[in-house]
């Protein structure tokens, strides 16, 4: 669970919100100009599928590029250790003080069901990490992650492979988003035993597979939940505005290969446009 946890997070994090824009229909992104002496590469995922097969155009990005940057830095190995540290909520809010007593037996039941395993062994988790942990039904199939993959050949290039942001700034949106609305959400999910959210889920992987950045578009556009429609700034805008600075910075560096969550390349305020108003050349790479 441990090594799944982190790949939960990121998926829960990048597929949030997105605005009106037009962009070419491709994940993976040249970038070049504004000073930078060779091109560097921006690589939508998707965290969780059944299929993390690199296509060549993506292989030949890395072949041309020298550094990995992720959302996290997936090789370290104090992330896990990191990871656990940070599930607990603050202030020793507890699960059962967030539901009534008919919930917190719905919710034991559900959890017992998918984990064999009752709810008071999370009973001081962030509720988001019992939503991260019920993804993981979405499939029916072992899970894949295309992060893996990219880690995994860079390993075989000899290249260090660097992250974004740490463990503790994306686990801490999870304190400022209220817990409250946060476990109503969850209980919306186990409502209709995941079904809704499976179908969500199907629909997005199947535009991903096609690379089709309008159909995701509409489809987190569309999200209802607490925590994707009142929180937007912290899940997907702040963190955008963060990186930009810092994926600049490794460009100038040296050739860059960036893999970020899909959703984070679509709108106004996504990646590539924040890129291009900072004087880049952003093309999409067919």
């Amino acid at each position: 669970m441990k090594k799944t946890l982190s790949i939960l997070v990121l998926s829960i994090l990048s597929f949030s919100f997105s605005w009106s824009q037009d962009l070419e229909n491709s994940l993976l992104w040249e970038v070049s100009g504004n000073g930078l002496e060779q091109s560097s590469y921006i690589f939508g995922t998707i965290h969780m599928t059944c299929d993390a097969s690199l296509d060549d155009k993506v292989k030949l990005a890395l072949d041309n590029t020298s550094l990995l940057v992720l959302e996290l830095d997936m090789d370290d190995p104090s992330m896990n250790t990191a990871m656990m540290q940070n599930m607990a909520m603050k202030d020793n809010q507890k699960m059962k003080l967030l539901l009534s007593d008919e919930e917190y037996a719905e919710l034991d039941a559900f959890i017992q069901s998918k984990f064999n395993a009752p709810l008071n062994a999370f009973e001081t988790f962030k509720p988001f990490f019992l939503s991260a942990m019920l993804a993981t039904k979405f499939l029916d199939c072992p899970v894949q992650s295309f992060e893996a993959e990219l880690v995994k050949v860079s390993k075989e290039q000899e290249e260090e492979v660097l992250g974004l942001e740490t463990v503790e700034e994306q686990l801490n949106i999870f304190d400022e988003i209220p817990y409250q609305d946060q476990i109503d959400d969850l209980m919306v999910s186990i409502s209709d035993d995941l079904a809704k959210d499976k179908v969500k889920f199907q629909k997005i992987s199947e535009y991903y597979k096609t690379s089709n950045l309008v159909g995701i578009q509409e489809l987190t556009d569309e999200d209802d939940t607490l925590t994707m429609s009142k929180y937007k700034n912290l899940l997907l805008t702040n963190r955008n505005k963060n990186w930009i600075s810092k994926i600049a910075s490794f460009a100038k560096e040296q050739p860059t290969f960036f893999g970020v969550g899909a959703a984070h390349l679509i709108g106004d305020e996504g990646v590539i446009q924040l890129l291009r108003k900072q004087g880049f050349t952003v093309t999409a790479v067919k």
